[in-house]
């Protein structure tokens, strides 16, 4: 006799619980959807009622706290007046509701419409989008500069193309940020920490690390063993990256960067290139990351060495944005001055 699906009783519960989270997650979704074009609606009727030049009217000036009063009263909380002030700010920067990301919830656009420069409210919006970033994911990137850290590396038309589509990982140099930011670590400088309790801190901070990381890392293991010469070496941090199916080391190291560094994790990567790929895995990627980093050392130090070895490095604060922002606005300026001189 043949057994359906239905005669396994574990089968059952499983099929029954599967199909009642995804329906939250639907109804949650839907929810969020209706929210975002309500508001974007409430939005559009304020600007209009504005444009066609009822402000002359009784309520003049004071409309939005006269809204906020009368439609408080009517409904309850959700009308206060710095609501209606974003609802309005809404509509303004997004006046095509075609064009809404409805992957996005309200929370995700009240943190996206803080942001006054439209470059770097249109990276987080892809960004979120690409990497299905939480709203509480989202404000932590903002507070750590991403957009500003990872377009400062680039020229006028690589920033532009960031803005518009996120960071796209299609090569192991789009991996590298400068610096990483870890003060999720909620290490106090100055520090006196080891190479081994910086490591033990990152791991019991790994969701937050690999946010830093970015999308597409999957974590493999930690001192992870290899024989070579029949003596053991350790790499401090292995993952594998699902979008570029290959190895990526990262050792870890507490002051600056030397080149003995580089050449231990060419080292690794030889090993792991020869002994740990399969069929299918690209070449491994090896990171240095270091509390400091001497660019010029560094430069002779990769000399005619693989290409997928990258020293970078960290910091265990937050980014001073105004800096950041002015070496991003030096950056277009120079460009557009080097575009006028062709």
């Amino acid at each position: 006799m043949e057994v359906t699906e239905f005669q396994n009783y574990s089968h059952l519960i499983h099929q029954i619980s599967e199909t009642y989270l995804q329906g939250q997650k639907n109804a949650v979704s839907a929810v969020n959807t209706a929210l975002v074009e309500t508001y974007w609606q409430i939005g559009r009727y304020i600007i209009k009622y504005e444009q066609e030049g009822n402000l002359k009217a009784a309520y003049g000036k004071a409309l939005l706290p006269n809204l906020s009063n009368d439609l408080t009263l009517s409904f309850g909380k959700g009308f206060s007046l710095s609501n209606l002030k974003r609802m309005r700010q809404f509509y303004s920067v997004y006046p095509n509701s075609a064009e809404l990301p409805h992957q996005l919830s309200w929370t995700h656009f009240v943190e996206l419409l803080k942001m006054d420069d439209p470059l770097e409210r249109s990276f987080y919006t892809s960004q979120t989008i690409l990497e299905n970033w939480s709203s509480t994911e989202l404000i932590r990137q903002k507070r750590s500069s991403l957009f500003l850290r990872l377009a400062a590396s680039k020229d006028k038309k690589g920033i532009l193309k960031l803005a518009k589509h996120g960071q796209i990982i299609e090569k192991p140099n789009d991996l590298i940020r400068e610096p990483y930011v870890l003060e999720f670590l909620k290490i106090p400088e100055p520090y006196h920490l080891s190479e081994t309790e910086l490591e033990k801190r990152i791991i019991e901070n790994l969701q937050n690390f690999l946010l830093e990381l970015g999308k597409g890392f999957a974590f493999i293991g930690r001192q992870y063993r290899i024989m070579l010469g029949n003596r053991p070496h350790y790499v401090d941090l292995v993952f594998y990256h699902r979008i570029l199916k290959c190895f990526v080391l990262i050792d870890l190291k507490k002051e600056e960067a030397g080149y003995e560094d580089v050449g231990q994790m060419n080292m690794y990567l030889g090993y792991f290139e020869n002994e740990e790929n399969t069929e299918g895995d690209n070449p491994p990627v090896g990171i240095v990351l270091a509390r400091e980093k001497d660019d010029l050392l560094v430069k002779y130090a990769l000399h005619n060495i693989s290409s997928q070895l990258f020293v970078s490095k960290y910091q265990l604060y937050l980014p001073d944005k105004e800096i950041l922002a002015a070496k991003l606005n030096a950056l277009l300026e120079q460009n557009i001055e080097d575009e006028n001189l062709e």
